[in-house]
Order: structure tokens, then sequence, then C-alpha cells
């Protein structure tokens, strides 16, 4: 939230800060770990300082190797300091005093920017981020349209969030951006429709008032292909990377198991291999089930997700203002109660009554300090308990998701919750079932591979074989490790999946 510091104590980003903050982010296993060990700020590549009341961005250099960087909800005045964080992807500077870009010059390698909610009224000095794909600027002071044509000269920008700026009321504004920024897929958190695009490309003298309402109308009512399919694809692959299942709604997992794989290929040669493929069907079925399961139960929790995070910041709203609403209500009171008082004072009669106005005068102001110092911690206390209950919602929900991808749900507690239809075996999908399916099959590859090298002594195969394959009939040794290679291929493709997933997590 921007906000003045005259009511705060500001704080700066010193070490103590930075390290608390590292130890805040990891999983407590790991962060007491690092605590014990001390953190070499070199190593880190995610760092949160969010709601920290941090008034001047400095002693951000030793992060040589940042690429995600949260400093929202403080009460920054200005972007400085940020020049040795040139690998840097991500960076979160909403919620502050901002009032002028600047200091991004070199973070050449930016993808995402959020200015949300500053005090900004010029789009500029951003001319190196030309890697920009993300870029919030919504709530700030930003009062001429022609603006938007600075953004003109960033190619690979695709989201765009302008809400809450003044020149957003203009009947044109969409329009307008969209005219300007043709290849925009996402503008003030909706889809760009093709209609809104064929609309703003129009020559002007079509664009009347009218004719843009009918359109509208139309493209609404006849529902054709809404949006562009590139856009779509490019919002669900968005979608699916947020919710940490991405590309496992097919056969994209299953096929990278045998992408790296270069003994297989030669263990197809094996006599009884062919009638294991042909079972191949059920098995990549199996598999691709089991991952597609994976891939919905994952959307589902990302929703949950977003709704918690969406439920926490509308209760942090709605206490926000619902306290300023009764601190205006009061300070209000006392202004109608005093608007005379102070003439009643200077035209008193004589001394001694000037003064008992003036008693009761400071009396009610005593009074009104003490009111509003209860209204505010009344509001800090309302606010810790509302983090609490987000952060352990939250914790609930992630430890819940990770368990089910690892697959150490206890199952009496799986049966309970089957029991009251908040679980169920289709949600059941986890990566343990990949790596079933996968030793299901490599024990029958395994017993074909030996019964072959035992027809190979036997002189019983009829077979002949390329070199590389006649070499793994030597020993049982040999066409063991040759399996067991296949294997651990594919094992280790699922294993790190998995970690992908789980170190997302413990990230969010």
């Amino acid at each position: 939230m921007s906000q003045s510091y005259n009511s705060i104590e500001p704080n700066v980003i010193d070490d103590e800060m930075l390290q608390k903050a590292i130890e805040e982010q990891w999983p407590e296993d790991i962060g007491k770990l690092a605590k014990m060990e001390g953190i070499d700020f070199k190593d880190v590549t995610e760092l949160q300082l969010s709601f920290r009341n941090i008034l001047q961005i400095d002693n951000l250099w030793q992060f040589e190797n940042l690429t995600k960087l949260q400093l929202d909800n403080n009460i920054i005045e200005k972007i400085e300091a940020l020049e040795s964080l040139v690998h840097l992807v991500w960076l979160d500077l909403s919620f502050n005093n901002i009032e002028v870009i600047e200091g991004l010059d070199t973070l050449v390698k930016l993808q995402d920017l959020s200015l949300y909610n500053n005090r900004i009224s010029k789009i500029e000095h951003m001319d190196t981020l030309q890697e920009l794909q993300i870029f919030s600027i919504g709530k700030n002071n930003l009062t001429t349209l022609e603006d938007v044509a600075y953004l003109r000269r960033f190619k690979n920008l695709r989201t765009l969030n302008l809400t809450g700026n003044p020149f957003c009321d203009e009947e044109q504004y969409m329009l307008f951006v969209v005219a300007h920024l043709p290849k925009l897929v996402y503008l003030d958190f909706k889809l760009v429709s093709d209609a809104t695009v064929s609309i703003s490309a129009s020559p002007p003298c079509e664009i009347g008032h009218q004719y843009i309402i009918e359109n509208l109308l139309c493209w609404h009512a006849c529902n054709i292909l809404a949006c562009r399919a590139g856009s779509l694809q490019k919002l669900d692959l968005w979608k699916h990377t947020a919710a940490f299942v991405e590309y496992l709604n097919g056969s994209f997992l299953f096929d990278s198991l045998y992408a790296e794989d270069t003994e297989a290929a030669k263990l197809a040669y094996l006599p009884g291999v062919d009638d294991l493929l042909q079972a191949y069907p059920s098995w990549v079925k199996d598999f691709v089930s089991v991952c597609e399961n994976l891939f919905n139960y994952g959307l589902k929790e990302y929703e949950k997700r977003e709704a918690e995070v969406s439920d926490f910041y509308e209760g942090l709203h709605e206490a926000l203002t619902a306290n300023q609403q009764e601190g205006r209500k009061i300070i209000l009171e006392f202004e109608n109660r005093n608007k005379d008082r102070l003439d009643e004072i200077h035209h008193a009669s004589s001394y001694d009554i000037a003064e008992s106005k003036r008693a009761e005068y400071n009396e009610d102001i005593l009074q009104l300090s003490e009111t509003l110092m209860t209204l505010e911690m009344q509001i800090v206390e309302q606010l810790e308990e509302l983090i609490k209950d987000f952060e352990r919602n939250t914790a609930v929900i992630a430890s819940t998701f990770i368990e089910n991808v690892k697959g150490i749900y206890p199952f009496d507690s799986m049966l309970a919750w089957m029991s009251e239809g908040a679980f169920s075996l289709t949600t059941s999908c986890t990566m343990t079932q990949c790596r079933d399916l996968e030793n299901r099959h490599h024990e029958k590859l395994l017993e074909i591979s030996i019964n072959t090298l035992e027809k190979s002594v036997k002189n019983e195969l009829e077979e002949d074989f390329p070199d590389d394959v006649r070499k793994l009939l030597v020993d049982k040794n040999t066409i063991v490790n040759m399996a067991n290679t296949s294997h651990n291929v594919h094992l280790l493709r699922i294993s790190m999946r998995e970690c992908d997933i789980l170190i997302n997590t413990y990230r969010w």
C-alpha cells in the first residue's frame, strides 16, 4: 500500500533484514540449516522484501545472480541501487510512493515489471527493457493517453495493466491502446479480442460511437472465436505454469522419458520387446492418464491458492477502508463539536471564560488522540489476525498439494477425506504412480533381456542384430546394466518433474 511514512518508522535494507528475509522464504528445515551454515548472497536467486517499511533501496549489490525481487508494499520513493542486478527477470515495486520511472537501465533481461499503485505521471526511461513481456502500471497518475505510444518499442510486450489511471476514463481508451499495441494479449486483466483489434485498426471515419457499440454487441451475441487462438494458448500456458503443471495435460512427460534414452533404441531389437511394445498403448494411456489427473488436480489447487490470495487482499482492503472511514467519522464529529468553540475563545468576554473554553478544547483534542490511537491499535490487531489466517490457510493448501504430488498422504487420512466428499481417487494423482508404472514396465523389459541372453548363450537366437546390440549379449551384467541405465533415465526424468513442482510450490 503506498503510504506516507510520517506515522511509521522507515527501515533500511541492512544485512540483518536480508538474512531474515532469505530464511523466511525457504522451508523451515532448509532455513534452519542455512542459518547455521550461513548464506552466501551470491547464491540467492529470489528475494522477497515486502511489507517492511523500506524507504530507500540499498545494499543489494551482493545479489549478483538475483532473478526475482519483490519490494512491494513499502514506502519507497525512488528506484535506485539496482544497477548490479543484471540478471533480474521479475521486479515488483507495486504499492510504494514512486513518482518517476528511472534506475532500470542495466536490467536488460527484465521480463515482468510491476509499478502498480504508485504516483507515476509519465511512462519513460525504459528503453533498455527490450525483453519486457508483462508491465503493470495501474493506479498511478497517468493522464495523457499518448503516453501509451511509448510502449510500442517493446516488441515482446503481451500483458499490460493500466487500469485505475485517470486516462482510463476516456471514451476511446481501450481502442487507442489496442491500436497502438496490436500484439497485446492481455489488457487490464482481460483478453484482447479480435473484435477490439479489428475496430481499433479501422479508419478514423468508421470509428463512430454507434459503430463501436454495434460491433461489440454483435461480437458478444454471436460468441464467435472471441480470442485469437495463439492468445488463448499463451494464456493457458501461463495459467498451467502458475499451477506448476505445465505440459502435464498430454504425453509430454512420457515422451521426454525416451528423448534422452539412447539405450532404449538398442533394447528394442531384442526378441519379445515387440510384444512388450504392443502393450505400450495401455502403458502410455495409463501413464498419460496419471499425468492428466495430476494436471487437473494442479489446476484446482491453483484456483484454491488464487482464491485464498484474493480473499486475503479483499479482507485487507475491507479492513483498511472500514478503519479509515471510522477515523474520518471521528474527526468530522470532532470538527463539528468544535467549529464554534475557537470563535468563543477568541471573543470571550473574560480571561477565565476563555481559559475554561480552551481547557474544554484541549480535553477534546486529548480524547480525539486517544480514540484515534485505539482505532489504530484495532486495525493493527485486525491485520495481524488476517495475516496469521492467511499464512495458516496457504500453508495447509501448499502442504496438501505437496503431499498428494509426492504420494505420501496417509491412507487413513485419505479415507477420511473421501468419506467427507472432499477427496477422491481421481485427485490422488501422484508421481509415485508414474514411477510404479515405469517400474512394472522395467521388470518386464528386464525379464525379456535376460531370456534373450540365455537364448544367445545356447545359440538359439535366429535374429540378426546390429553390432551394438550384439555387444549387450556378452553376459548378464552387461544386459542388466543396459536395462537399468534406461530405467534410471526414465526415473530421473519423473523425479525432476516432481522436483520442479515441489520447488515451485515451496517458493510460492
